[in-house]
């Protein structure tokens, strides 16, 4: 019974990396397809619908919807800024030092270090000017593609979503932190196209390199608990599993 088991696992941790690998493999398509229809001057047409649907007729300065709905649009793009990230990722280095995975810890900094030093990459090399058919609804400073926003909103949040829904015993709770990971991937991302800061595809092409970003780390952090370089998610439970083994 014990062989029939640890067959079922092996199969099941297989069929989730062939998943994985496949979601990669089209996310990177994507982006690859999304930057060539941009260099071609291809998505001109639909990046000023999208924008200019998303203001008010005839006074393009002015984004739709009530006054209330323009600052809860920035509350949410604020979700992806900077400060925002380095806090929320600290939090979790720190929370995962207290919990005694220091190798974890070093693991979900570097993991999101390189995912902004990808997306500052990308941006100086393809130079893409922020859009200028509506004014800005707040103020930038960077380059447009890929947003940063909406690439490292996903770096950080699906990252740390599947950490702690890999915690999670339950199916609901897995299901419960990798959804709100990817609202608030979402929200972040769909903010920066209504304040006018970005481009649609700018936002798309985020997503698509941020996301592959946290599917790839997903994948070498599993490659290195499998051989005992970095700390299960859940330290007590591998050392009973240990334990058993020795008896």
């Amino acid at each position: 019974m014990g062989s029939g088991r640890a067959i079922r696992a092996t199969r099941s941790v297989e069929r989730s990396l062939a998943v994985v690998t496949a979601a990669v493999a089209i996310l990177l398509f994507g982006f690859v397809y999304i930057a060539e229809e941009i260099l071609e001057g291809e998505t001109r047409g639909f990046d000023e619908v999208i924008l200019l649907s998303l203001r008010t007729p005839g006074d393009t300065a002015r984004p739709i919807g009530p006054l209330w709905l323009q600052e809860m649009v920035r509350d949410f793009t604020a979700l992806g800024s900077t400060g925002v990230l380095t806090v929320v990722t600290l939090a979790a280095v720190g929370w995962l030092l207290i919990s005694r995975k220091q190798r974890m810890a070093g693991f979900v900094l570097l993991a999101v270090v390189g995912g902004v030093v990808l997306s500052s990459l990308l941006k100086i090399g393809f130079a893409r000017p922020r859009p200028d058919l509506v004014p800005h609804a707040m103020a930038v400073f960077t380059l447009s593609f890929p947003s940063g926003h909406a690439m490292m909103s996903a770096v950080v949040y699906l990252t740390l979503g599947d950490l702690l829904a890999r915690s999670q015993p339950s199916l609901a709770g897995k299901i419960y932190f990798l959804s709100l990971a990817l609202v608030l991937t979402l929200l972040v991302g769909c903010s920066r196209v209504y304040l006018g800061v970005h481009w649609p595809t700018d936002v798309l092409a985020g997503w698509a390199a941020g996301a592959s970003w946290a599917l790839m780390c997903w994948l070498l952090m599993g490659h290195l608990q499998h051989a005992g370089l970095i700390e299960p998610e859940n330290v007590d439970a591998a050392n009973e599993k240990d334990g058993s083994d020795e008896r």
